[in-house]
């Protein structure tokens, strides 16, 4: 099923930080195949260092600290568009400094601590949320 949707992932990251692109993508369409979308998606994904990811925390969200994931919605509030139209998201944020060190503490790949970074991310794009 999540091979059959159509995303157009947009990844913006410096060329330091290394990661498994594909593993990314596939990551995402199970996400998305799991929650039910059946349109086109498009999303973007950046990959930044902790002082990025410090200021869109502190400007968005008013907290002056490092986090692993930032979610930004392209269409907060308005219902997902008919299967026909594309589902703009929007943008996904992952600090690779932290990602790494939750990798080390989770006894996990980076690759796999990214990917569940961005899934984490996408899901609150869609109006998935936790405490």
């Amino acid at each position: 099923m999540a091979s059959k949707l159509s995303l157009t992932l947009t990844v913006k990251a410096d060329s330091r930080y290394r990661f498994d692109r594909k593993k990314i993508r596939a990551g995402v369409l199970t996400v998305l195949g799991q929650q039910g979308i059946k349109q086109p998606v498009e999303l973007s994904l950046m990959v930044v260092g902790e002082r990025k990811i410090r200021e869109l925390e502190k400007k968005f969200f008013g907290e002056d600290k490092v986090t692993d994931v930032l979610s930004f919605p392209q269409m907060e509030g308005q219902n997902v568009p008919g299967e026909e139209k594309t589902l703009t998201l929007g943008d996904v944020v992952v600090c690779y400094p932290q990602a790494k060190r939750q990798a080390l503490r989770f006894n996990r790949l980076l690759d796999d601590e990214i990917e569940f970074l961005t899934c984490h991310g996408v899901l609150h794009l869609l109006g998935v949320h936790h405490d």
